[in-house]
């Protein structure tokens, strides 16, 4: 039977390297390594597939074999909280490139599982500090990482807060934010420490970004999507007002535009994707809608302002009534009115 689970745990492993697209052979061997059915108590095992998410189902017996699938394994399903999708955290690792030695804040540790996937990335000579917020689940994830991680420790304590004893090369953030916290800004690494936060709306859905901190920098991070996801909200990181902004900004641009981070006394332009508190994403330049209000006068219509990410050329348009008046139209990219007023993008990156 020993046989057969670690004959099953390298096939899952592999599967991953497949549907995850999954480059690093760290990523992989941690996965091929690390007991799931070890973090979640005896089986049978109530498991959420991600095609069919509203609905668990229980597998047939306790079999550890069951577990080495892409799926959720229940840790407490009234309260939907799950051991995440493999390969949702498999390509995320992937895109972190984690390596031998380094410090990774792990904000969410629920059981352990992920926790002690990262241990095995970053080996003995790395360390895992895993940050869960319920006591009952740090106790479980505490004696759960104990059999073979000694790298890891497990930290009760609001993770959106959290600041850890030493700089951290990584933070993952395994639960959904509304708004970025300053503390993980101010922990990274001065040379390419890395946070991994999802941001995501009052539904659970949203991004994960990726951003970094290089040469010290205390204004200025460069930021790239990571994937999408869907996702339990971080206690202590939900805000009903930055949760407003940023269903504003989903609505007007994919996460996926989004550039940079900066932080005050820099200044918000009109690049700006997201506002926060003493924060701004900032992302490419938005081309559409155009906002744009015309004056008539008598050599004819004139933009009188726009709003939006573009210059309108402030030419005569032919035809135009003679009488004063104002009129407001929402111009999209393409459309045969806006090809009417030559549209130029503002020159230069827009980071």
């Amino acid at each position: 039977m020993a046989d057969s689970i670690g004959e099953a745990r390298r096939r899952y492993a592999e599967e991953l390297r497949f549907t995850a697209k999954v480059g690093s052979s760290a990523v992989i061997a941690a996965f091929a390594t690390v007991p799931r059915e070890l973090f979640f108590g005896a089986g049978p095992w109530r498991v959420l597939s991600p095609m069919a998410a509203d609905e668990y189902w229980t597998t047939e017996d306790a079999d550890p074999r069951h577990v080495y699938h892409d799926v959720l394994i229940a840790i407490d399903e009234e309260r939907r909280l799950n051991n995440g999708q493999p390969s949702l955290w498999a390509r995320l690792y992937d895109q972190l490139e984690l390596t031998r030695g380094a410090h990774v804040v792990h904000v969410g540790a629920g059981t352990g599982y992920y926790s002690a996937i990262l241990a095995e990335i970053v080996g003995r000579t790395g360390q895992v500090t895993a940050v869960e917020i319920d006591p009952d689940l740090a106790e479980r994830a505490r004696h759960n990482l104990a059999a073979a991680w000694p790298q890891a420790a497990v930290v009760v304590a609001d993770g959106f807060a959290f600041g850890p004893d030493r700089p951290a090369d990584a933070i993952i953030v395994n639960a959904g934010v509304s708004h970025v916290s300053i503390a993980w800004l101010d922990a990274l690494a001065a040379e390419n420490g890395r946070l991994l936060v999802p941001l995501t709306n009052a539904d659970r859905w949203g991004g994960a970004l990726i951003i970094e901190r290089h040469s010290g920098e205390t204004r200025r991070y460069p930021a790239r999507f990571a994937g999408h996801i869907r996702i339990i909200p971080c206690i202590g990181g939900r805000d009903p007002l930055a949760e407003g902004r940023l269903q504003a900004a989903l609505a007007g641009s994919r996460l996926a535009a989004v550039r940079s981070l900066r932080r005050a006394p820099e200044r918000r332009d009109e690049t700006c994707w997201l506002a926060g508190d003493g924060w701004w994403l900032y992302g490419r330049c938005r081309r559409a809608p155009l906002l744009i209000e015309f004056v008539t006068s008598a050599s004819g219509w004139r933009p009188r302002r726009q709003k939006g990410c573009g210059i309108i050329d402030e030419r005569p348009m032919p035809s135009a009534p003679r009488q004063q008046s104002i009129e407001r139209s929402a111009l999209t990219v393409g459309s045969p009115e806006l090809n009417a007023v030559r549209r130029r993008a503002p020159r230069g990156k827009c980071r």
